[in-house]
């Protein structure tokens, strides 16, 4: 799968986010997948799934 680009992408920081600054972010891709990344090193890379993927495992983190 070919990895789009993070560039100009609006990331979304977790509301469960802790002040202590351990924060996963997400954005949203032009090509619909959905990146993520650690906002503490934002640099280091991201971890890309495709939206169907990305939504189940989000809904599988929310029911706990």
């Amino acid at each position: 799968m070919a990895k789009s680009s993070t560039e100009h992408v609006t990331w979304r920081t977790s509301s469960h986010s802790n002040a202590g600054g351990n924060c996963v972010q997400l954005a949203q891709l032009p090509d619909g997948s959905l990146a993520f990344r650690d906002s503490k090193t934002p640099d280091t890379g991201t971890l890309h799934f495709p939206a169907p993927q990305a939504r189940a495992w989000l809904a599988h983190l929310k029911r706990g």
